[in-house]
This record gives structure tokens, C-alpha cells and sequence, in this order.
């Protein structure tokens, strides 16, 4: 008689397909997230104490640290023509864009000064360096507006904000620097 082997002759059980996962309700995957979200934040409350923990606390007496240069107001334009006229209408151009432009007076109350105002002022005194900016920079403006123009300050007045000023100022300055004045 053949041996049979217990093992072999047995019959194999047949296994079930597992059951697929219930789905959950929104209060448990809420409570979930919260367990989790809470392990997470335990975490990061850790690393921050662990990384934290050399940082001195005392306070900072910002006076000792924050230091810097005195500021002594704009820094000087360098010139850049060679040309004294027009190194001067270049300079008033650069005064009224960091001063400020004004109408109707040479300095108003705030420091702001009108395109006359701004010439005297780089002019430093010297009446024949003003007269001749004065004129070359009417002759630019007659070129651009026409002959109907009577004076800078009259131009000047004429306009409601700095752009035709400051464009005139610096379109004379290049009409001096062509002129070598």
C-alpha cells in the first residue's frame, strides 16, 4: 500500500478575498487629521526648542549696533559738461529733480525752487553765469514753444508740474555745451 503523506492529502483551505476597507465618515478622517496635524506640530515645537535653545535673549541695545555715515544731504552732481553754461544748467536741472520744482516764486516755503530760482542758487553769485544760462535756456525754450514766449519765469509759471521745466533745463544744457558756453 502506498504511503500517503498527511500534507498532501489534506486539502488546501480556499482563502477569501479581503475585505475592501469601509470607507470613513468625515468625523473620523477629521479626528485623524487632527492626531496627525497635533504629532506634527509636537514635532516642530521640539525642533524649535532643541534649535533654539543656545540663542541668547537678552536684550539688544540697537544703539551700539545700528551705526552709519552722517547724512549730509545729496551727493554733489559731478559735471558733465566742461563747459561752465552749461555745466550750470545741468546742475539746476539736478537741483529741481532732488529739491523739488516750484511756480509763481524763485523758493517756496518747503526749499522747492523755480527754473530761475534753481540757476541763482547753482549759480553761486555770479551774475554773468546766470544771465548767461538765463538767455541760453530762453533760446532753447523759443525753440521748442515759439517766439511768444517772454521770459524763463513766465515759461515756468506757465506749467502745471516739473516734466517741461526739467526737459527744458536739460535740452539747454546740451544747446550751451554745443555752443562750447
Amino acid at each position: 500500500m502506498p504511503q500517503t503523506h498527511p500534507a498532501i492529502d489534506q486539502t488546501t483551505p480556499t482563502t477569501t478575498a479581503p475585505t475592501p476597507p469601509t470607507e470613513l465618515s468625515l468625523e473620523e478622517r477629521l479626528a485623524f487629521i487632527n492626531t496627525a496635524m497635533t504629532v506634527k506640530l509636537d514635532e516642530a515645537k521640539v525642533a524649535y526648542e532643541v534649535n533654539t535653545a543656545h540663542i541668547d535673549t537678552e536684550p539688544v541695545d540697537l544703539s551700539d549696533v545700528v551705526t552709519g555715515p552722517v547724512d549730509t544731504g545729496p551727493a554733489p552732481l559731478p559735471d558733465l559738461y566742461p563747459t561752465p553754461i552749461a555745466a550750470l544748467l545741468q546742475r539746476a536741472h539736478h537741483r529741481l529733480l532732488t529739491g523739488g520744482w516750484c511756480k509763481d516764486v524763485l523758493v517756496d516755503e518747503d526749499g522747492a525752487r523755480c527754473m530761475l530760482g534753481a540757476i541763482r542758487i547753482e549759480a553761486r553769485g555770479d551774475s554773468g553765469l546766470e544771465a548767461g544760462a538765463a538767455a541760453v535756456l530762453l533760446d532753447a525754450i523759443r525753440r521748442k514753444f515759439g517766439d511768444d514766449v517772454d521770459s524763463v519765469p513766465s515759461f515756468n509759471d506757465a506749467h502745471g508740474s516739473a516734466s517741461a521745466p526739467l526737459r527744458m533745463l536739460d535740452q539747454a544744457a546740451g544747446l550751451a555745451d554745443a555752443r562750447g558756453l
